[in-house]
């Protein structure tokens, strides 16, 4: 089983990134599944909170209250999330051979999934001048400012065009395919 993470802040590209991973590495005859650790709070957001993604913008304000503040700071859990994530892939294992996490922010996560998975592919995807049409209250975040500090990672891609994201991709598969 490999694990590919991708960590950025908004609007990065890293669900795209993380697409075209898939794609190559469908190509190489790998069953890969593409998941989020925020997808429990999506769900929330869903299911309790009325948010449509086929309609609404991201509830980025929503995610980083109900994430951070409330289950890690108001609750103490800091790997809830994380935990979460685990057993999905545990479950999940028995139908795809690669995960690809797309919404890496903070150190712990990068931290923890490392630990977990020692062979874990790390990346993080830069994107620079970009409108990421965030608030200045969501810009100074913890979750958009912590990525700057972690600098443990396999692969530094820069975002500079969907055509140069393709290449990065398929020189990661190609790389890391095993």
């Amino acid at each position: 089983m490999k694990i590919y993470v991708i960590g950025g802040k908004a609007k990065s590209g890293k669900n795209t990134l993380g697409e075209r991973i898939k794609y190559h590495l469908i190509e190489k005859g790998h069953y890969p599944c593409i998941m989020r650790i925020t997808e429990p709070l999506y769900n929330y957001a869903k299911t309790y909170f009325q948010y449509n993604e086929k309609i609404d913008k991201k509830p980025r304000e929503f995610l980083q209250n109900m994430g951070i503040e409330i289950i890690q700071k108001k609750m103490g859990k800091k790997n809830f999330l994380l935990n979460r994530l685990f057993e999905d892939i545990e479950i999940l294992n028995n139908f795809f051979d690669t995960f690809i996490i797309t919404d890496a922010r903070l150190i712990n996560e990068f931290k923890t999934i490392k630990e977990k998975y020692k062979d874990a592919v790390i990346i993080k995807l830069e994107r620079e001048n970009y409108n990421d049409e965030l608030t200045e209250t969501e810009k100074k975040h913890i979750t958009e400012l912590e990525i700057e500090k972690y600098n443990n990672y396999n692969y530094l891609i820069k975002n500079t065009s969907l055509k140069q994201l393709d290449k990065a991709a398929k020189d990661i598969v190609e790389k890391e395919n095993y």
